[in-house]
């Protein structure tokens, strides 16, 4: 099996329907029963086109993210996927934030690693400080009484934004949330006070850099 070929495979026992291809875990028998299955359908999935130079420079340069003690290396992985989709070109891995040198990071970016450029800084509040400086308006997602509803936001105000993004546990840090220009929070409809980080970044990331290409 070619790595862009797979299976659907069905097992005649427990009525089990799954893909296989090659490398993944399962095998040819029955994830569930481990019973014998059959091949009902194959495909193929198309292989992107391979880049022979560097990306071009992204037009969204102009929002950075700041990742601020964020503990799971899968939520970083899939916010350097996130980050590349939409053309996000810096990231800020910051305190205990993973970085791409972890297995686990870079599996589950794969490969955005390598198009979105990336930086460590034990210290998220000088990162903070120090971008602040260089005239970047600083942006926080997180639930806290200051915040505006996300999409309360408009048009980003400058052309130089850093969106911060925190712990799943903690949050921002507050002495950087005292440092912001700007504190938004996603509006919940359901039980959950929030999002799991990586698609509340995407949601709040998607949302400021359609505003800002509106321009």
């Amino acid at each position: 099996m070619n790595a862009t070929d797979y299976e659907i495979r069905q097992c005649p026992n427990c009525g089990l329907r799954y893909p296989l291809i090659a490398g993944h875990t399962f095998g040819e028998r029955c994830p569930s029963c481990l019973g014998e299955t059959q091949v009902v359908l194959r495909g193929s999935i198309p292989l992107p086109p391979v880049r022979q130079e560097k990306p071009e420079k992204r037009d969204n340069a102009d929002l950075l993210i700041l990742l601020d003690n964020i503990r799971s290396a899968w939520n970083v992985g899939s916010i350097f996927r996130t980050a590349d989709g939409l053309g996000i070109s810096n990231l800020y891995l910051c305190g205990i934030t993973p970085s791409p040198e972890q297995e686990s990071v870079a599996k589950t970016a794969l490969g955005a690693e390598k198009t979105v450029n990336w930086k460590c800084s034990n210290n998220a509040l000088e990162t903070a400080r120090k971008l602040k400086s260089e005239g970047y308006t600083l942006i926080a997602l997180e639930q806290d009484e200051r915040a505006k509803r996300l999409t309360e936001i408009g048009h980003l105000s400058c052309q130089k934004n850093l969106l911060i993004i925190g712990n799943e546990v903690t949050g921002v840090d507050l002495d950087i949330l005292d440092l912001c220009d700007e504190i938004v929070h996603i509006p919940m409809r359901g039980q959950k006070r929030s999002f799991n980080v990586e698609v509340a970044f995407g949601i709040a990331a998607y949302h400021l850099l359609l505003y800002h290409n509106r321009d």
